[in-house]
């Protein structure tokens, strides 16, 4: 069984005890939290598809714990100006846990 969730504007692919990296929540670390934009919903025979979401469909949720990815480092240069400009930056995630489909 699995679903495909909308998480703040991204498509996730989710299955029950599993753990995956979402966009930083404000919520607390051990929280419960429920998905409702479910797009797509399938098991082993049947496949729902959503017209835009799985009306009654939702993807229930643990947090386990907040992230940062790899940095990403900018570097703008304009040749013989004497022009450079360092920038880094790393994005926040929060890892949560899939308790259950429903």
């Amino acid at each position: 069984m699995f679903a495909i969730v909308e998480v703040a504007g991204s498509q996730i692919k989710v299955s029950p005890s599993e753990r995956v990296f979402v966009p930083k929540r404000t919520e607390k670390v051990g929280s419960s939290i429920t998905l409702g934009n479910v797009l797509l919903l399938s098991d082993d025979s049947n496949v729902k598809v959503g017209t835009p979401f799985v009306k009654g469909a939702s993807v229930t949720a643990n947090i386990v714990g907040n992230a940062k990815d790899d940095k990403v480092i900018v570097f703008k240069k304009k040749k013989r100006k004497g022009y450079r400009l360092l920038r880094g930056h790393r994005q926040q995630f929060t890892e949560i846990e899939i308790t259950s489909i429903k």
